[in-house]
């Protein structure tokens, strides 16, 4: 049996990244900075928080990773931790990219000091790449960060590219694009936009307030990014692979499907408030996985209007707002 170690296994793609890896005979082990008191709803969202053992870690403290790694004996490491949302960035740069970049090193070096024969999944961004000027990127995209979020994740690519090649270590990045669930936090935009229009529907509040709803993203869906990452683990060498559906949608189409899904008109409810506009940012984000199916045999199933349609069903299934 496999042993799996997921880093920040608490959100998004840790909690449907330990589903996908259980289902195919992981033992799966996951870390949060206490697990003592994090509370792992996604996890229990999906019923499998039994199945999982959980420990205390630090990415920050090399101490804390060592004896992570030897208490799990893990032959895949997952790194999944750190701040994870453009737009807190601008808040919080120094704690973004000590969190990304300092607990991505930490990791590798304890893997480079303790057992070299791991293999190393480091969660990279499609927001490296900032402005390509609408030509799709691909894993030879030179990487011109916009945000403080962007700058740590590029630093952390560069660091996994630096000990695959100077340390021969089985380390790679995906450098992941949008991929959107039910379980993202209502920070998110997307999140925030399936939660806003379903309240509306239910008669709560009727006004949503966002920034930019021009820009142009490539959304997935979650539950099938995480495969991607278990399929670059498997190769016999490592590499680093761009995933994404291929297909680039702007925010405002994705907020109108949202709400005609609810039966109502998104202009109606959503305005544009300037104090949600980002310091920096870049417009269109367009991404070229051909390399994923080439070489991984992934391919994106689930498009854009597929993801709108069943967050809201999800949304409205909902017991109660989180």
């Amino acid at each position: 049996m496999k042993r799996a170690l997921i880093c920040g296994i608490s959100g998004q793609d840790g909690a449907y990244l330990a589903q996908h890896l259980l289902a195919a005979g992981y033992a799966v082990f996951g870390t949060s900075r206490d697990a003592q008191t994090t509370g792992f709803h996604n996890l229990q969202t999906l019923g499998i928080r039994g199945r999982v053992t959980v420990l205390s870690m630090s990415p920050m403290d090399f101490r804390s990773v060592l004896q992570t790694l030897a208490r799990t004996q893990p032959d895949e490491v997952y790194n999944l931790t750190g701040q994870s949302s453009v737009g807190l960035s601008f808040e919080q740069p120094v704690e973004t990219f000590e969190s990304i970049s300092v607990g991505t090193l930490n990791l590798l070096e304890a893997i480079r000091f303790a057992a070299p024969k791991i293999r190393f999944y480091n969660a990279g961004s499609g927001e490296v790449f900032g402005d390509t000027g609408g030509v799709p990127a691909d894993e030879n995209t030179r990487l011109l960060p916009k945000s403080p979020y962007a700058v740590a994740k590029a630093t952390a690519q560069w660091t996994v590219a630096s000990y695959r090649e100077a340390y021969k270590l089985h380390a790679c990045t995906g450098t992941s694009f949008n991929h959107e669930s039910p379980l993202r936090p209502v920070r998110f935009v997307t999140r925030k936009i399936v939660s806003a229009a379903c309240a509306i529907k239910r008669g709560g509040k009727d006004r949503l307030k966002l920034g930019n709803i021009e820009i142009v993203r490539d959304w997935g869906w979650a539950p099938e990014y995480v495969d991607a990452m278990h399929r670059m683990l498997q190769q016999p060498s490592a590499s680093d692979f761009v995933i994404a559906t291929g297909a680039s949608h702007s925010l405002k189409e994705f907020i109108a499907l949202v709400f005609k899904e609810v039966g109502l008109d998104w202009r109606e409810h959503v305005e544009i408030d300037s104090a949600l506009l980002r310091p920096s940012d870049h417009l269109i984000a367009r991404a070229n996985p051909a390399s994923a199916a080439e070489k991984l045999g992934w391919r994106a199933q689930i498009q854009m209007p597929d993801v709108a349609r069943m967050m809201v069903q999800a949304e409205l299934e909902r017991p109660s707002r989180e």
